[in-house]
């Protein structure tokens, strides 16, 4: 693929979920094997994370912009940008079932952990599956069908700051959270 800003931007992002959904799921298997880990603190960062940025930002400019320009070229992706705008809704939901699993853990212990593992696991599984069909199919097929001007639209949205509470502190904020996700994992896992 040609590199585009806005690929440049995706694929970066998407790399940064991945990143943080290994430590999420790291996390939960050393906890599991009654290893030590961080604070659980670092667990519901991780969660927050995913919740302010990905889920916040990055999901509904892929929804707003490309996939919608990619509506207005071609109708051979609907069916797979209708499942992966679904997906977008799925993803907050099984956040909220892995923070409300997170608490019962918290309230029960240990016998609470392999519930919170499961729906750990399947949210990786999940956000791999995802991740594939956007990189594998919806970019190839945007650099088949946009137009300049539509990449010109697309670099300036995903190129622009970042930020989802509009300050710069924040987007440092953001930056700092994700290299403190990075520091607790071991090197297999970068």
């Amino acid at each position: 693929m040609q590199a585009r800003n806005a690929i440049q931007v995706m694929m970066r992002e998407h790399q940064q979920l991945t990143t943080v959904i290994s430590g999420m799921n790291h996390f939960i298997h050393l906890r599991e094997a009654g290893m030590a880990t961080p604070g659980l603190m670092v667990f519901r960062a991780m969660l927050y994370y995913i919740r302010e940025y990905p889920e916040k930002v990055h999901h509904p400019k892929e929804d707003r912009y490309l996939f919608a320009r990619l509506r207005e070229r071609t109708h051979d992706l609907d069916e797979v940008i209708a499942a992966l705008v679904s997906e977008h809704a799925q993803g907050d939901a099984r956040l909220r079932n892995i923070e409300d699993a997170l608490v019962r853990y918290e309230l029960e212990g240990p016998p609470a952990i392999a519930a919170l593992r499961v729906m750990v696991d399947e949210y990786a599984s999940f956000y791999q599956h995802h991740r594939s069909v956007e990189e594998e199919v919806i970019l190839p097929a945007a650099m088949k069908y946009l137009t300049a001007s539509d990449w010109s639209e697309l670099d300036e949205v995903f190129g622009a700051n970042r930020d989802p509470f509009d300050g710069e502190k924040l987007e440092d904020d953001f930056d700092r959270l994700f290299d403190m996700f990075v520091a607790t994992l071991p090197e297999a896992n970068r």
